[in-house]
């Protein structure tokens, strides 16, 4: 082998192995704060109340002047022509702690005066808005497999929207603080700052201040968008204070209650052949999910049943894994929306740590990682077992919540989506039915009172855009419009 094969090869090695540490980081992240919880004593926090989300201290508001032209976007590296305008910055949520959170805006290309203002959180906790939200799934560009030049998405979701990649909190993607002790950070903060950056916002764009308003996100955004939305709720009730005219919000794969969200991915593994038998049975008879007081024979045979994750990505139990041999990779050929490449992480990695790129999205020069591995963010206070409590709040203040899951993610499945909303208890309107797309099953959807929705996405893993750009775009179109997706003849 010759010296530039060999060092060929390495190199190769190690973008398959970051390809998969990236995705283990992010499984590690949730895992990390599931396992602190149970370990606590006393237990960890409570749901948030009324009383919680009135607390807020003062909101920090900055002059805006001039800041929407620094902001513009000319052109990114290796970008396509666009037919939108596109901006990306910093907004300070606490000048005297030095703390910023970086964002990514995306207008529509058709009338984006008439179209509602969609915000994107990224779960993690502590994973990147741009990196995901924006470059892998919903945004308007995607990453070659060159890591130098951008493609666009058909099915991008500012079609339909002006849609705000947000990073948060502190320490996700560019996001940062000056203060070390912010990095020590958890639901709360998380949902006043992300507040704080909306109001400073708004003041930064004004012509946004009167559209309409909807919160997304996945994963543990099923923490973020509840209670950032309880947040402005309250605060709406306040006199001298903007009003965000907040009109619905929707989770892909949410994570919600953490007994539920745990029996639904193991029951998940079973059905889906993933796990044995024996060790199905073993939890069922030591894990007590009502309770989530887990023994230590319960914690054995969780951790056996989720090896599964060190074989296949969980996020999409039928993907195929990265790899960086394969003629797409060294021809660096341009990708396809509709067949989604599983090294786009990769792509994505090397793109938004160029010297250049972050020059042109105004970032702060800095080494840039798709999810903080616990080096900087430990994420562990006041994130409450069960969001459900929240989310009766919004329902019965006429916010609609619509949760919806790709049906192939093992990480937070569909089982667990349905076991979490099957504790809420709310009487349904429309029953149970698939909905269509090109007249094909895009998936099913039931539809309840109060203006709640759980929708399933056929052949979707954890991250929805990313698998079923098309069903995902419907799904969207449907949310925005307060319609359920269609049936066959619709």
């Amino acid at each position: 082998m010759t010296h530039i094969s060999y060092l060929l090869l390495v190199f190769s090695l190690y973008l398959l192995a970051f390809s998969v540490a990236t995705r283990n980081n992010q499984i590690s992240n949730l895992n990390k704060l599931l396992k602190s919880r149970r370990s606590e004593n006393p237990p960890h926090a409570e749901q948030w109340t009324e009383q919680d989300i009135s607390n807020l201290s003062p909101v920090h508001i900055e002059p805006q002047e001039g800041s929407i032209e620094a902001d513009r976007i000319d052109k990114l590296p290796g970008q396509p022509e666009a037919d939108f305008n596109h901006y990306a910055g910093y907004v300070t949520v606490d000048a005297e702690a030095g703390r910023a959170l970086f964002y990514y805006f995306a207008e529509s290309p058709h009338n984006s005066s008439s179209k509602p203002l969609v915000l994107w959180l990224n779960g993690g906790p502590g994973c990147s808005s741009l990196g995901y939200g924006a470059m892998v799934e919903l945004g308007p560009f995607r990453v070659n497999s060159d890591g130098k030049t951008l493609y666009r998405n058909d099915y991008a979701w500012n079609h339909v929207a002006n849609v705000l990649f947000l990073e948060s909190p502190a320490g996700a993607g560019f996001s940062y603080s000056n203060r070390s002790l912010d990095y020590t950070t958890g639901d709360k903060q998380t949902a006043k700052d992300s507040y704080t950056f909306l109001l400073n916002w708004l003041h930064r764009f004004p012509q946004y201040k009167t559209h309409d308003f909807f919160i997304t996100g996945e994963s543990y955004a099923g923490h973020y968008v509840p209670q950032l939305a309880s947040l402005i709720c309250s605060e709406n009730k306040k006199r001298n204070q903007t009003i965000i005219n907040l009109r619905a919000i929707a989770i892909g794969n949410a994570a919600i209650d953490d007994n539920t969200d745990n029996q639904g991915m193991y029951d998940y593994f079973w059905t889906h052949a993933l796990n044995s038998d024996e060790t199905n049975t073993a939890i069922n008879k030591y894990c007590d999910y009502a309770s989530g007081n887990f023994s230590s024979t319960c914690e054995h045979y969780q951790n056996h049943g989720r090896s599964v994750f060190e074989k296949i990505d969980v996020y999409n139990i039928y993907a195929p894994s990265c790899d960086v041999n394969s003629d797409t990779q060294n021809s660096g050929s341009p990708g396809s929306v509709k067949n989604f490449d599983p090294c786009s992480d990769v792509y994505v990695e090397t793109y938004l740590n160029r010297a250049e790129v972050q020059e042109a999205l105004h970032a702060r020069k800095t080494s840039w990682s798709p999810c903080d591995t616990g080096s900087q963010i430990w994420y562990t206070k006041d994130s409450p077992k069960t969001i459900l409590l929240t989310i009766n709040l919004l329902t019965g203040s006429g916010i609609r919540v619509w949760i919806y899951g790709g049906d192939i993610d093992g990480r937070v499945p569909v089982t667990s989506s349905r076991y979490s909303v099957n504790k809420l208890k709310l009487p349904v309107e429309t029953a149970w039915r698939p909905w269509y797309f090109n007249k094909e099953v895009g998936g099913y959807v039931v539809g309840y009172k109060k203006g709640f929705v759980l929708a399933t996405v056929r052949g979707a893993g954890h991250m929805v855009p990313s698998d079923q750009p098309e069903r995902a775009f419907l799904i969207i179109s449907s949310f925005l419009k307060g319609k359920l997706p269609p049936s066959l003849n619709e």
